[in-house]
């Protein structure tokens, strides 16, 4: 009778728990559903839950689920730039620096810690670093072109500079997508920024494809007549 009974609430209990765990996983599909998971089995629910809070109004409150989301899972530089937001929005502005950039160290794949990063090179001085996060934003596909627009002046302005010469070694270490650069850059990029890593790089061995050199050129040409006569000087000299 007894052991029934125990074999019974076992069997509860496992239920209660898979019924947890699932309706947690189905959260990744449908991030609505995360607020209705309970609190003992949130793992993936409590990204969004952290996120919605965040949202809101009770900056305390989404400091209290950001913290508990970077408890549950730590690793995510998603996770620790959502804390890094909480904290900013708690006044806690020491503690967010610091958070947004373990971020960007753990996540070169979060477009908004690494713009939070390249926004603190800036202010910071730190034309290399500020560079770097500008690469890792050019060759995400899904960043807007009007934010590369907004951000290349600040941090390609000096002709010869430290910003340039980390773009010019990033782009010459990268075969992969060196037409990914010519594409993108000649639309987003300072023209004589764009033109001078373009002159750098291909100094440097680099060889682009003549007819995309081309295309580029007559884009360039439409924002700037100037960088635009400077390139097509250096496609006689290598096509």
């Amino acid at each position: 009778m007894i052991s029934g009974i125990l074999w019974r609430a076992v069997l509860v209990a496992i239920a209660l728990v898979t019924i947890g765990v699932q309706a947690d996983r189905q959260t990744r599909r449908t991030p609505a559903l995360a607020q209705k998971v309970p609190e003992l089995f949130r793992s993936a629910a409590q990204m969004p839950v952290a996120a919605y809070a965040l949202a809101g109004d009770d900056p305390s409150y989404a400091l209290a689920e950001a913290e508990r989301l970077v408890r549950r899972r730590p690793l995510p530089a998603e996770h620790l730039r959502v804390l890094a937001q909480a904290q900013f929005a708690a006044r806690q502005i020491d503690e967010s620096a610091l958070s947004i950039q373990y971020a960007a160290q753990r996540g070169w794949r979060d477009p908004l810690a690494q713009e939070s990063m390249l926004r603190l090179a800036l202010a910071a001085g730190n034309a290399p670093e500020a560079a770097r996060r500008y690469a890792a934003l050019f060759l995400r596909r899904d960043t807007e072109d009007a934010l590369l627009e907004e951000l290349g002046p600040p941090v390609l302005e000096e002709a010869g500079g430290e910003g340039r010469q980390t773009l010019i070694e990033i782009v010459g270490g990268g075969d992969r997508w060196h037409n990914q650069f010519l594409h993108r850059g000649a639309r987003v990029m300072p023209p004589d920024a764009f033109v001078e890593i373009v002159n750098a790089t291909t100094a440097n061995g680099v060889r682009y494809e003549c007819p995309l050199l081309e295309q580029v050129e007559r884009n360039v040409r439409t924002r700037d007549e100037s960088s635009a006569t400077q390139l097509a000087r250096i496609i006689e000299d290598q096509c």
